[in-house]
């Protein structure tokens, strides 16, 4: 049996209520949804439920209100765009649990569609309130938790409930699941780990956990740079964290103990300012000057990072290799990335990739469609990837255990 139940598991659902997770946590300008890659996301699960006749209450949280009502934060600034995308009219209700809530589901027909108010208006819903749950599960014949990028949190809608109903996996949390246990849970080996980013220390977690589940980790970004002072490399002016150096040591040592490569640059490009395509040189590590800063990794060692990927059957990606955003300092990015999508395109390679700088340098390289999986999904990827039990992953595996 799987480890969680998905919509697969269900049984005759017409006419019962599903409380639906998803993350409507969408960018907005002027009233406007700028980018619809998540609502796009979950409307699968709601087609679904609705094809099988279930009155469906979309539970979303929508910024960070802090437990207090805000106009702007409601939900209902999201209902245009999802109609849109699933071409159908749907109903705001202003409540999450409660008789506002029960009459609406008494006015909706099988097979409609629900948004329910900003759930971080409840002051119970971060602290994962049993009282509020309770309220909002009275409403429900199941729950589904379609939001894989709110799975880090042991909150209300994406925790308790699944205690309380029969639980499952909608198609956006269930594709994402198992992308990441084919990444990191049970992957084909050799299995590379791209981690860029600016600082280690934001990757600290990350990059202890991955020595002892990869072959080869790759790292870029400014946090290359303190791995580069630790090896007694001169980085100049770049961004360093000096403090950290003895920590990137141990995880030198953690790598080798566990028979793990770890890959730095021996070319770089580096410029006295940083700034869009000022004046630039490419070195050897060894010949950064006092004045100057490294800014991406240069084309010799992009060119041997590929000969890495070709031999590698799992590749996890999270950061930039360099200072993406600013040319031309994505080169050593947008190369490496379409390299892997390349071999992923043969289907030599498993390809992952998560965390907002990541989903936006593969899509500036014209590679994110290429990848096998890549996760809208922030947070809940960092820590997966640090190797820490997801609460919402795990309630639908304890209620998985139940109901088996």
């Amino acid at each position: 049996m799987a480890a969680f139940q998905t919509l697969d598991d269900l049984g005759d659902i017409a006419g019962k209520t599903a409380l639906v997770r998803v993350d409507l946590n969408v960018p907005m300008a002027e009233a406007e949804v700028t980018d619809d890659t998540r609502l796009r996301a979950v409307a699968p699960t709601i087609r679904e439920l609705s094809a099988k006749g279930a009155k469906i209450l979309l539970l979303a949280h929508f910024g960070r209100p802090k437990g207090a009502k805000h106009s702007e934060l409601s939900t209902s600034m999201v209902i245009d765009a999802l109609t849109e995308i699933l071409g159908r009219e749907i109903m705001f209700v202003p409540e999450i649990a409660g008789a506002v809530v029960k009459q609406s589901i008494g006015i909706l027909a099988d097979g409609d569609v629900a948004v329910l108010e900003n759930s971080r208006f409840y002051p119970g819903e971060e602290k994962n309130d049993p009282e509020l749950a309770k309220a909002v599960a009275a409403n429900g014949d199941i729950y589904v938790n379609d939001a894989f990028s709110a799975a880090h949190r042991a909150h209300v809608t994406t925790e308790a409930l699944a205690h309380l109903l029969p639980a499952y996996a909608g198609r956006a949390m269930e594709a994402e699941l198992k992308a990441l246990e084919a990444a990191l849970g049970e992957p084909e080996h050799p299995v590379a780990a791209v981690v860029g980013g600016a600082k280690v220390s934001t990757k600290l977690d990350v990059l202890t956990n991955l020595v002892r589940r990869v072959d080869h980790l790759i790292i870029g970004g400014g946090m290359a740079n303190t791995f580069l002072a630790a090896r007694g490399v001169k980085v100049g002016k770049s961004l360093c964290e000096h403090d950290l150096v003895e920590t990137a040591n141990g995880i030198f040592e953690a790598a080798d103990a566990a028979s793990c490569t770890i890959h730095l640059p021996y070319d770089v490009v580096v410029a006295e300012e940083f700034k869009a395509n000022p004046p630039v040189r490419t070195v050897n590590v060894h010949e950064v000057s006092d004045n100057e800063m490294i800014l991406d990794i240069g084309p010799a060692a992009v060119e041997a990072l590929a000969d890495v990927l070709k031999t590698c059957r799992t590749l996890v990606w999270n950061g930039p290799l360099g200072a993406f955003e600013t040319p031309p300092f994505d080169a050593a990015t947008v190369s490496l990335a379409q390299t892997a999508a390349a071999l992923t395109r043969e289907g030599s390679l498993t390809s992952v990739a998560g965390g907002g700088d990541t989903v936006a340098a593969l899509a500036h390289a014209g590679a994110k469609d290429d990848f096998s999986f890549v996760s809208t999904a922030g947070g809940a990827f960092l820590e997966w990837m640090e190797g820490k039990a997801l609460p919402g992953v795990e309630a639908l595996k304890t209620q998985s255990r139940k109901q088996g």
